[in-house]
C-alpha cells in the first residue's frame, strides 16, 4: 500500500515537477541546459555493447566508486559505464575525472514516465546503487525489466533502520530486488539482513580505496609562494553554523600565531559571501582575492588544492547533528584529522583513523582551537599523525578487489 500511494502521489505531482526543477535551477541547485535529464530524457547517446548503470546520489558517493569504474573497464573490454547522480557538484567533477567509456547523466526523477524514458533508452545490463539512496520506481522498474541489481557500499545507520523498521514489507519489496549486497561494515550488514536484503555481507569500504583528490599544480606552486612559512589549517565542508566556530577558533589562535591563515571551504559554495561576512570580511577565493587571515574557498572542486596547503584539517558536517563529510580526503593526503562528535556516516573510518592517533574529536570552538594550536606547535608530531592517517586511508585495495569481482558475474557476458 505504501508503493501504491507513493506511485499514485508521483501521478498527482507529475504535472508541477518541471515548476520545481525550474525554481532549482534559478537557485543555483540544478543544471537548466540538463533539465530534459531530471526528467528521463538522455542527453547523450548510448555506447554500444554492455553498459553497466551505476547512481550516487552526490560527490560522496560518485567519488567513492571512480576507482571501481576504472576497475571494471579495465577487466571487461566490452563494457562501457553510466554513471548518474542528482547534484550539480557531482557533474562539475565528473566532467573532469570520468575514464575513457565512461558517461554521466543526471538521475531522473522518481516519476513513473520519467524512469520509462530514462530505461527505455540507456537498456542497462545490469545496475549498481551507492550506499543508500533508495528510490523506489527506479528500482522496481529495473528489477521488473530483468536487470540484475547490486547495491555496494550499502550504508544502514540505526537511526535509519528503525526508520524502514515502520514500513518492513515495503522495506523487504525494495531490498529483495537486489542480486547482490555489499556493505560497507558488519554492522550495516546486520542491519540490511534484518530488513530483508539477500545475503548481505561486507568485503570492506570503498572510500579506502579513493585515488586523491585532484590538484592544479601550477596553482598549488602559486599559492604556496604566496603564503610563504604561515602557518596553514583548514576547515573543509562546513555547514551553517559551523563556521561561527570557526571563527572564533581563529580568534583563539591568532592570539599564539598572528600570522594565522585558516582556510574555510563551505559545503556549499553558493554560501561563500554569507561565510566570509561571518568571518569579518574574509577574501573570497571566487573573485580571485588574496587570503589573508581567514580566507573563504567557495569554488567548485579545489578542496585538493586547499588540503595540500594546510598541516591541519577540520572535516565539518560533524559539530551539528549532519553525520560528517569525508575524513578519508585529507588523511590520504597526509593531515591529521579533527571532527566533531557527529560522524555517523564515517564510522569505520573515524574509528579506524583515531586507532592510530591520526584523528581526535572536538566538540566547540574552544576544543577545535586547542586541537588546532597543539598539532601546529608539535611539527613532527603532526607529521607522524598525517603519516598514520595516510597510511589507514591508502588500505582499500582489497575491498576494491573483492567488490569487483562480486559485480562482473552480474554482467553478461
Amino acid at each position: 500500500m505504501i508503493l501504491f500511494a507513493y506511485r499514485a502521489f508521483g501521478q498527482l505531482v507529475a504535472p508541477l515537477v518541471g515548476l520545481m526543477l525550474e525554481r532549482r535551477a534559478a537557485q543555483g541547485k540544478e543544471d537548466r541546459a540538463r533539465l530534459p535529464e531530471r526528467l528521463g530524457r538522455a542527453g547523450q547517446t548510448r555506447p554500444e555493447g554492455r553498459l553497466v548503470w551505476i547512481h550516487g546520489a552526490s560527490v560522496g558517493e560518485v567519488l567513492s566508486v571512480l576507482p571501481l569504474v576504472a576497475r571494471l573497464l579495465e577487466r571487461r573490454s566490452d563494457l562501457s559505464v553510466l554513471l548518474t547522480s542528482g547534484t550539480v557538484t557531482s557533474a562539475q567533477i565528473l566532467a573532469e575525472r570520468l575514464p575513457p567509456r565512461a558517461l554521466h547523466q543526471f538521475v531522473p526523477i522518481d516519476l513513473p514516465a520519467a524512469v520509462v524514458r530514462f530505461l527505455d533508452h540507456w537498456r542497462p545490463d545490469a545496475a549498481v546503487w551507492v550506499e543508500s539512496e533508495l528510490w523506489p520506481n527506479l528500482i522496481l522498474d529495473t528489477a521488473a525489466r530483468g536487470v540484475p541489481m547490486a547495491l555496494v557500499q550499502g550504508r544502514m545507520s540505526a537511526r535509519s533502520k528503525r526508520g524502514w523498521s515502520r514500513a518492513p514489507r515495503t522495506a523487504r519489496r525494495l531490498l529483495g530486488a537486489f542480486r547482490l549486497c555489499l556493505a560497507q561494515s558488519v554492522a550495516d550488514a546486520d542491519r540490511f539482513a534484518a530488513l530483508g536484503a539477500p545475503a548481505p555481507r561486507s568485503v570492506g569500504n570503498l572510500k579506502f580505496a579513493a585515488q586523491p583528490l585532484p590538484v592544479d599544480e601550477a596553482e598549488l606552486a602559486r599559492l604556496r609562494a604566496a603564503i610563504g612559512r604561515r602557518p596553514v589549517w583548514i576547515a573543509a565542508s562546513t555547514h551553517d553554523p559551523e563556521e561561527q566556530a570557526m571563527a572564533a577558533a581563529h580568534r583563539l589562535l591568532t592570539a599564539r600565531w598572528p600570522d594565522l591563515l585558516t582556510v574555510v571551504v563551505p559545503r556549499h559554495p553558493a554560501r561563500g559571501e554569507a561565510v566570509a561576512q561571518l568571518l569579518g570580511g574574509a577574501p573570497l577565493r571566487s573573485r580571485g582575492e588574496t587570503p589573508g587571515g581567514c580566507y573563504v574557498a567557495d569554488t567548485m572542486g579545489e578542496l585538493g588544492l586547499f588540503y595540500r596547503l594546510a598541516q591541519v584539517a577540520f572535516v565539518g558536517g560533524s559539530l551539528i547533528p549532519h553525520g560528517g563529510q569525508n575524513p578519508l580526503e585529507p588523511a590520504r593526503l597526509g593531515l591529521p584529522v579533527l571532527h566533531g562528535p557527529s560522524m555517523f556516516n564515517f564510522t569505520d573510518a573515524v574509528e579506524a583513523l583515531a586507532a592510530v592517533g591520526a584523528s581526535r574529536t572536538v566538540n566547540d570552538a574552544a576544543e577545535l582551537a586547542e586541537a588546532v594550536a597543539a598539532l601546529l606547535a608539535d611539527a613532527e608530531g603532526c607529521r607522524q599523525r598525517g603519516a598514520a592517517a595516510r597510511k589507514v586511508a591508502d588500505s582499500g585495495e582489497e575491498a576494491l578487489d573483492a567488490v569487483a569481482e562480486a559485480l562482473l558475474p552480474l554482467i553478461p557476458a
